[in-house]
């Protein structure tokens, strides 16, 4: 079976995934609140105990509003939790500490101290319900304390194939034992999938990841990552570029879903992509889906953006398309929406 395949079954049902490639940064100290929430572009001072406001979805902006890293920000009794990519935590960090003047602030990596399970799938609720012996109950993003099997785990509900997903944070060494605790709740055995079909579980929901199709050129705006920032609370690093580039209304460019011509192969990431003599933008995610075929994401000109332009990725051709390339759930269609933002600066293509 095919990785797009097993990806088609995983929205079918249920699956388990390795997630030791995500991070956690522990921010701890007294003045950790009113620190936090001015380093990042949601609002993080409205997090508290509870199902329904303990984690939010933020970004980590330059001054001039681009994307340094994004997180779930986890309320938890003592200190908040970053979660991120793992080998994005040390320089994160690093940036972050320029930050800390006067204030009681530390911050830890603490990737090393768990292990780390993604639950995903139209089951992935009622699988932590046997398991838990009670359903989670948790808004999108919030997290909680769950019980599986005989162990304490960290669940908050968010994941990457746009269907119910929820991360687990186990004590390091206590992973397969709530492997095995899943395990015997499935209804029907659990899926294990390798990276590669959550991959293309992203790239069908319309995703975007840090590294790929978010880094240090591209504004909140044209990644349509609206639900990461407050338009209510106070400054923040990068929100002096964020709110001008709202009050103008539209990005130059935009990500979109590219389509590529059945039996062309696959273009490579990073690849230019051109309309009609002019380079319009870049590649940034390419898969081969059961679902949808040759599909991928990539930044193109707002004017190339409109779905059914036709575009060249190398010699290949491809059509952009409407995201997601799947049907969702409502509430967890990605990647944000919301009106556009003019930009400023240079950006691909």
């Amino acid at each position: 079976m095919t990785a797009g395949e097993v990806a088609s079954e995983v929205r079918q049902g249920v699956a388990l995934f390795d997630m030791s490639s995500r991070g956690v940064i522990e921010v701890a100290g007294e003045d950790r609140e009113r620190w936090l929430d001015g380093m990042l572009s949601n609002h993080v001072a409205a997090l508290g105990e509870g199902s329904e406001r303990s984690g939010c979805y933020a970004l980590l902006l330059t001054p001039k509003g681009r994307i340094v890293a994004d997180f779930r920000v986890l309320w938890r009794e003592s200190s908040y939790w970053l979660e991120t990519r793992r080998d994005a935590v040390a320089g994160v960090i690093e940036r972050l500490e320029r930050y800390i003047i006067a204030d009681d602030v530390r911050l830890m990596d603490r990737s090393a101290d768990f292990d780390r399970l993604g639950v995903e799938g139209p089951g992935a609720g009622a699988l932590l319900a046997r398991a838990a012996g009670r359903d989670p109950g948790l808004a999108r993003d919030a997290c909680a304390d769950l019980a599986i099997g005989d162990l304490q785990v960290v669940v908050a509900a968010f994941g990457w194939s746009g269907e119910s997903g929820y991360q687990l944070f186990a004590a390091v060494g206590e992973g397969e034992r709530v492997v095995g605790a899943l395990e015997s709740a499935a209804a029907s055995g659990l899926s294990r999938p390798d990276p590669e079909a959550l991959e293309i579980l992203r790239i069908e929901a319309g995703i975007p990841m840090l590294g790929a199709e978010l880094d240090e050129e591209v504004l909140p705006a044209e990644a349509h990552l609206d639900r990461a920032i407050s338009t209510t609370k106070g400054c923040y690093t990068g929100q002096e570029i964020v709110a001008r580039l709202r009050s103008r209304g539209q990005v130059n460019h935009l990500l979109v879903g590219l389509r590529f011509a059945e039996g062309e192969g696959l273009p490579a990431e990073g690849e230019k992509l051109v309309a009609g003599e002019r380079e319009t933008g870049e590649l940034t995610s390419v898969c081969r889906s059961a679902a949808a075929g040759p599909i991928g994401l990539g930044y193109v000109r707002r004017e190339h953006a409109v779905p059914g332009t036709q575009l060249l990725a190398g010699d290949l051709r491809a059509s952009v398309s409407v995201l997601p390339f799947v049907a969702l759930p409502e509430e967890r269609s990605p990647p944000g929406g919301g009106a556009a933002a003019a930009r400023v600066g240079p950006r691909r293509g």
